[in-house]
């Protein structure tokens, strides 16, 4: 996709009473080794953090990485959960991904799926990919991000863990000046997708709608990261820049609702009651935040 069809459309959110949230309580969590995702499993009550291991060098493939199990007040279960003792290594583990019994996790120019009950594992290349950031799955289709290369490819089908033929990999876009970062599944059938350049380069919130267009959600913000969707329509991002998580809506623009990191990756979100507990990696502090939003 040429960056001019990117133009400056807007995605009109639904009409609701948007509502910002604010932060109940903020617990910090230490002894971690470069902390860059969270998945939330409430199934299975359990978190799951991709560490760097060795050192903030996030495309060194020195076999350091690793993936801890975590309870959900963030008491360790596993330090190294995965891989699995004896199989091949992770370099720096970056996005993941839970669903049912299977975690995908991102690898520099690779993707691996695993599963949970077994820790079988299994690795897929992706041409052209070499810093592979968030995995999003949607059905059968697993998107992943490559914000230095500025693609979004897909990989079909999403779980080939057990395929038996070899995955398809392809580019979604290439190029469309979005320098993808975090995705995340709308409830719409769009895959919400933040962008990440350098700090006076600031991106903004994009869509990819269902019949492959992208389009501009927001103005520039910062460097973002994560991303979510709330029940109500408005969305939950990380911002490098302003060191801040923060919710954005059509109609309240950016609001910051915790401040304070280095460096606030790719986060996961708990709904709890009325509100939902947002697990933030710090990844240049080698801390988890467990925010409280009502």
């Amino acid at each position: 996709m040429k960056k001019s069809a990117v133009a400056a459309i807007l995605i009109a959110l639904p009409l609701a009473a948007f509502a910002q949230m604010k932060v109940a309580s903020d617990k910090t969590i230490g002894g971690f080794a470069f902390p860059e995702s969270v998945a939330c499993d409430a199934k299975g009550k359990a978190l799951y953090v991709s560490e760097f291991g060795s050192k903030l060098a996030p495309a060194e493939k020195d076999g350091a990485g690793y993936i801890s199990k975590l309870a959900l007040d963030g008491k360790v279960i596993d330090r190294k959960f995965l891989p699995a003792a004896g199989g091949e290594k992770l370099n720096k583990p970056k996005g993941i991904w839970v669903q049912g019994n299977r975690l995908w996790v991102t690898d520099i120019d690779v993707v691996w799926v695993f599963d949970l009950k077994t820790r079988k594992g299994r690795k897929l290349a992706l041409p052209g990919v070499t810093f592979a950031n968030d995995p999003a799955v949607m059905g059968n289709v697993l998107y992943i991000s490559d914000n230095r290369t500025d693609q979004l490819v897909r990989v079909q089908p999403a779980d080939f863990l057990n395929a038996k033929k070899e995955p398809q990999v392809a580019a979604v876009f290439q190029n469309a000046g979005v320098n993808p970062n975090g995705l995340y599944p709308s409830r719409t059938g769009m895959l919400y997708i933040v962008g990440f350049l350098a700090p006076d380069k600031p991106k903004g919130i994009y869509a990819l709608g269902v019949s492959g267009q992208l389009k501009k959600v927001s103005d520039p913000i910062g460097r973002l990261d994560g991303i979510y969707e709330l029940k109500d329509g408005s969305l939950l991002s990380t911002d490098w820049n302003s060191g801040s998580l923060f919710q954005w809506s059509e109609k309240m623009g950016m609001k910051q609702l915790a401040t304070g990191f280095k460096g606030p990756a790719d986060f996961c979100v708990l709904p709890q009651g009325k509100g939902v507990t947002v697990v933030v990696p710090d990844l240049v502090q080698s801390q988890l935040r467990i925010i409280a939003l009502r």
